[in-house]
């Protein structure tokens, strides 16, 4: 026989599991959201997870304290170091991404600084501008 008792028990049960199925999908958008942004800054991230720091108020884009989960996670640029990350989630809406400093590496520019003396220049030229006429 189901009585008050047990019926609260239930409904307290499914609440619970309700929440770890929501927390489960957030933190699934936050793993997604960090997978972007390293793969933008051409950076790794190590260990294809991100991990649950807290669950605090803390200021939106506008100054209002609001309910977020903080992430941590590690990437990588070299793969010898590991350096920490942290993402802000409001609800399903990332707010930001912060990463520890760390190195990268300069590209080179990809032209290259080499001098042409003019008259050189204008003689290769010279011959593609008179097919361009004929």
């Amino acid at each position: 026989m189901l009585t008050l008792g047990n019926m609260f028990v239930l409904m307290l049960l499914a609440t619970g599991a309700a929440w770890l199925w929501h927390n489960h999908g957030l933190r699934e958008r936050a793993l997604e959201r960090v997978k972007q942004h390293c793969a933008k800054l051409d950076i790794e991230l190590l260990d294809g997870n991100v991990a649950l720091k807290r669950i605090g108020l803390v200021r939106d884009a506008h100054g209002r304290r609001r309910l977020a989960r903080i992430y941590n996670f590690e990437f990588t640029v070299t793969g010898e170091q590991r350096h920490a990350g942290t993402i802000t989630q409001f609800g399903a809406h990332s707010a930001h991404i912060e990463l520890a400093p760390y190195p990268f590496e300069a590209k080179p520019e990809p032209h290259s600084a080499e001098v042409i003396e003019l008259s050189q220049w204008r003689q290769d030229h010279a011959k593609d501008h008179n097919n361009l006429r004929r």
